[in-house]
C-alpha cells in the first residue's frame, strides 16, 4: 500500500486567483489614473536663454533673445516647415497677431525655400524668424518637439509653456497669459 497523497492547504489553493486579482486591481487603477507623461520646460519662471539666430529668410529679420526683454511680453513659437500642427495652428496664431500679439518664431531644422512656402500657404503672423538649423536653441529651452510656445514677459522671463499646437480653445488661455505677463 501506497502513502496518501499530502493536500494542499485551503490557501495555497487561493493563492494564485489571489494574485490575479491582486494583478487585475493594480492594472485597474493604472488605467483610470495614467502616468503624467508632459514634458515641461524646467525654464518656466527663469529668464530666455541668450541667443542671436539669423534670419530665415532674406530681408527678414532673425531673433536675438535681447528684443524678448523691450518691457512687453511675447509670444515665441517654435515651427517648422515640415511639421502638420503648425499649419494646423496657422489660423489661431493669425488671430493673436491681428489682435496685437507680438509673435516672434524659431524655424527649426528648415531651409528659406520650404519656410517661404509654408509662409505663403498658411500666412506669416512673425514679426521676426530665427534659424535654428541644428535645433540647440530648442534644446536649450527644453521644447519636446514642434510647435511649441512660449509667453515671455517683458523681462525675458518665459511663464508659460504651451506644447503642441495652439487650437481656437486655447487662445482665451494665451491671451490671459500674455495679459498676466504684462500685455
Amino acid at each position: 500500500m501506497s502513502a496518501p497523497t499530502p493536500q494542499p492547504s485551503r490557501w495555497a489553493i487561493w493563492l494564485p486567483l489571489a494574485l490575479f486579482g491582486a494583478i487585475v486591481v493594480l492594472v485597474a487603477i493604472a488605467l483610470y489614473k495614467p502616468a503624467d507623461k508632459t514634458v515641461t520646460s524646467q525654464l518656466v519662471g527663469k529668464a530666455m536663454p541668450q541667443f542671436n539666430l539669423p534670419a530665415a529668410l532674406p530681408g527678414r529679420p532673425g531673433l536675438d533673445s535681447k528684443i524678448l526683454a523691450n518691457g512687453k511680453p511675447h509670444l515665441v513659437n517654435i515651427f517648422a516647415s515640415w511639421c502638420i500642427p503648425c499649419g494646423v495652428e496657422a489660423p489661431q496664431l493669425a488671430a493673436l497677431a491681428k489682435a496685437g500679439v507680438p509673435i516672434e518664431g524659431i524655424s527649426v531644422r528648415d531651409s528659406a525655400q520650404n519656410l517661404t512656402q509654408f509662409l505663403d500657404q498658411h500666412g506669416d503672423p512673425y514679426q521676426r524668424i530665427g534659424a535654428d538649423d541644428d535645433g540647440q536653441i530648442q534644446l536649450a529651452l527644453g521644447s519636446s518637439g514642434v510647435p511649441e510656445t512660449y509667453v515671455v514677459d517683458g523681462q525675458g522671463r518665459i511663464v508659460y509653456q504651451h506644447i503642441g499646437e495652439i487650437r481656437p480653445e486655447h487662445l482665451e488661455l494665451l491671451m490671459g497669459k500674455l495679459k498676466d505677463a504684462g500685455a
